[in-house]
């Protein structure tokens, strides 16, 4: 009786077991993006300079490391014509190339493709910081955790460093990158000690400066920077661009100041010859205020700055640091 009772129960385990298998959904395909490959795919996009690894499933042979070239396709075996990789997700770029090969080489291709170096997503660090350089990050990432990628300031740092957004070369614009400032200012410490952030992205470069700097800008003898180790005035920072050009307009002298992420920066137009005459105070100038001798935009002079910056960084820059 007892091993009679033992086989009914069995019976009605393994019929719970069939149920519940009936009840469950039908898994996708494995060559179909899920889980963990569906979210990479949502948040990353192949540009221009990154290498991708193309698998064939029984076709070992066709399997290949590829560049993305720099007008954004890859090239094959056996395809006569290349295939656009740019702004593609993996998993979308697979069912291109699947595509590809089903006309009048392989009856029903499966195609994985992996971004194995993600080169059209780099940031940099230069200026005065402990290892300076370009790193490839895979991860979101914010202000401070790249400033520690590179050491974090050295020494010869001042207060302040600059964010120059000039945007990635994966040929896929942000449409809100456009509407983003060419530069913004930081104090070190507000950052060091988590009071300001921001998140980073491809193409941004982070310039640590040595000293606090005034930049002049326009009809001075001698344009460029202005290295202050204490408050300095308007006056002051001219004079030591050497002057004005002669026949230059006094009238309208412009300072040019950053206020962080997401903030337009605050233009203070003053009339120097009044401040030359005694008749208006002569102002006291931040770290990162750029003097404007000029009748050009405000957006004009920013992006002459931020140009200014990112010239020599091609030369600076000789590595790339990995991060998982």
């Amino acid at each position: 009786m007892r091993t009679n009772r033992l086989i009914v129960a069995a019976l009605v385990i393994v019929i719970w077991h069939v149920v519940l298998a009936a009840q469950e959904p039908t898994l996708p395909p494995s060559n179909g993006p899920t889980g963990l490959q569906a979210s990479r795919d949502d948040r990353y996009r192949i540009g221009l300079q990154d290498v991708l690894d193309v698998q064939v499933f029984r076709h070992p042979e066709l399997n290949i490391r590829a560049s993305v070239n720099p007008d954004g396709m890859i090239y094959l075996y056996r395809l006569d014509k290349p295939i656009s990789a740019v702004c593609k997700t993996e998993r979308e770029l697979a069912r291109d190339i699947e595509a590809a090969y089903k006309v009048g080489h392989l009856r029903d291709p499966q195609v994985n493709v992996t971004v194995a170096e993600q080169r059209s997503q780099s940031m940099a660090v230069i200026g005065a910081v402990e290892k300076p350089g370009s790193f490839f990050v895979s991860r979101e990432m914010n202000l401070l955790q790249l400033l520690a990628l590179a050491g974090g300031p050295n020494k010869e740092s001042g207060t302040r460093l600059f964010v120059v957004r000039g945007g990635s070369v994966s040929a896929c614009q942000d449409a809100n990158a456009a509407a983003d400032e060419s530069f913004m200012s930081f104090k070190i410490r507000d950052v060091q000690e988590g009071k300001v952030s921001m998140k980073m992205r491809p193409g941004d470069v982070i310039s640590v400066l040595k000293a606090d700097i005034i930049y002049v800008y326009g009809n001075v003898i001698k344009p460029g920077p202005v290295e202050v180790r204490e408050p300095i005035t308007l006056t002051q920072a001219i004079a030591t661009a050497e002057g004005l050009k002669p026949a230059t307009d006094r009238s309208e002298v412009r300072i040019i100041r950053q206020r962080g992420p997401g903030r337009e920066p605050e233009d203070i137009v003053v009339n120097l010859g009044e401040i030359e005459k005694r008749r208006a105070k002569d102002p006291i100038l931040e770290p990162n205020d750029i003097v404007a001798v000029s009748k050009d935009r405000t957006k004009d002079i920013l992006v002459g700055f931020k140009n200014a910056i990112t010239n020599g960084l091609p030369s600076i820059i000789a590595r790339g640091v990995p991060v998982p």
